[in-house]
């Protein structure tokens, strides 16, 4: 992890003296990378006089207002649940998920047919995670878009089925097994010619143009996006909607921080079929530094996930000096022992957010970390964002030479 030193005159005294002064609030937000990093190496006498005002800074609530959080009534801790509402910070829970008249209603960004997934994609607004690197944060940290109620979701998913092209069975209502037909490239619409990563599997006519580019419609629907799962009855009255007026399959990408058992049993009985379990990070200090959560229940759920027969696939990030081969090669090893043909998808992270001034993987990193992964006896591993790391024909011609064929 970066490091840096602690500024002159901004050492623990300093915080000290003013932890009652109004101003340090706006201070440490503005700050908040800075002060953050700090807190990596700080003593316990910084970190205890700043923890509640870092999690406001970082898009928390204080404890008071976190009283009727749906983990804590579970014994569960809160999650980092802040988003944005006109400037001001709001829980998720409250401010992108309502009741009227019984019927939960959720704040929805977008719904569409996504690439390379191939699957209809619903993006929500509202997150329990306060990810440092998210892509989405502008909508997932921000409230932003239109109330959709289950019956809404059930409608967009009809209007969906009739254009299906690809039915899959349960056990590949996954993004993973997307890979396996199609790599989204168009060459066989545009130039009537395949590319020479094509699969060969599905004719021309079963590529549709969708706002992410080119592709089949699989039989899945997927919400995405901001993660609510802590609060499941959305989610389950949708699926359970869906399931029973629908062929459709039924996944949810999830970061797992909301998935306790009593809300996996919930989820498993209304319908739900598979999840999308995105590992941030093994260590539990870096998972903390980049979701501002623990990891400890996270970490647990491939077992509970595949006990209960859900489809699972999990993914993670290699992001250099933070997560990379030792902590993927860590995560494998306890998906192997769970079940070793569960997918995992190696991930190439892309500055975002308030990670901007991270780099990107090398070809040769991740290439490192899927060997890595490899040797834990997993057998299904992958490496995404092609185009982040492997930018030349030269990386191209280094990640074929060195990696086994489909696992890219």
């Amino acid at each position: 992890m970066k490091t840096q030193e602690t500024p002159r005159g901004f050492g623990v005294q300093w915080i000290l003296a003013r932890k009652t002064d109004p101003n340090l609030i706006g201070i440490l937000f503005n700050f908040q990378n800075q002060v953050d990093r700090m807190f990596e190496i700080g003593s316990a006498a910084f970190r205890s006089c700043c923890e509640e005002l870092i999690d406001k800074g970082r898009g928390g609530m204080a404890k008071s207002e976190k009283a009727d959080c749906h983990l804590k009534k579970q014994g569960f801790t809160p999650g980092s649940c802040g988003v944005k509402v006109d400037g001001k910070q709001n829980l998720a829970c409250q401010a992108t998920l309502k009741r009227i008249d019984g019927r939960p209603h959720r704040l929805i960004t977008s719904v569409h047919l996504s690439r390379p997934e191939n699957y209809l994609s619903i993006y929500q607004s509202g997150c329990n995670f306060s990810c440092r690197k998210c892509h989405s944060w502008y909508f997932s940290k921000v409230k932003d878009g239109i109330w959709y109620t289950p019956a809404d979701i059930l409608h967009k998913a009809r209007e969906y089925e009739k254009n299906v092209t690809l039915w899959e069975p349960r056990e590949k209502a996954t993004a993973w097994h997307a890979h396996d037909t199609c790599r989204c490239c168009g060459a066989c619409v545009l130039h009537r010619t395949r590319s020479r990563i094509c699969p060969d599997i599905l004719d021309s006519e079963s590529i549709l143009l969708s706002p992410q580019g080119f592709g089949p419609a699989r039989n899945i629907v997927a919400f995405t996006g901001g993660d609510l799962t802590c609060c499941p009855e959305f989610y389950g009255e949708c699926a359970q909607l869906v399931k029973a007026n629908t062929k459709l399959w039924m996944l949810i990408e999830t970061n797992g921080y909301g998935l306790t058992p009593e809300n996996l049993d919930y989820l498993l009985e209304s319908g739900v079929d598979a999840f999308w379990l995105d590992i941030k990070a093994h260590d539990p200090q870096k998972h903390k530094w980049l979701t501002g959560c623990t990891n400890d229940r996270i970490l647990e759920l491939p077992g509970e996930m595949v006990e209960r027969g859900f489809a699972l696939e999990v993914l993670s990030l290699f992001i250099p000096n933070l997560v990379e081969t030792g902590e993927l090669r860590k995560i494998a090893q306890r998906l192997k022992e769970v079940d070793s043909s569960i997918p995992f998808t190696i991930l190439a992270f892309f500055p975002e957010h308030q990670m901007k001034d991270y780099r990107p993987p090398t070809t040769a990193e991740m290439v490192e970390a899927y060997h890595a992964a490899k040797a834990t006896g997993l057998e299904n591993i992958r490496l995404g964002n092609l185009g982040i790391f492997a930018k030349t024909e030269r990386d191209l011609a280094y990640l074929m030479a060195n990696v086994d064929k489909g696992a890219y």
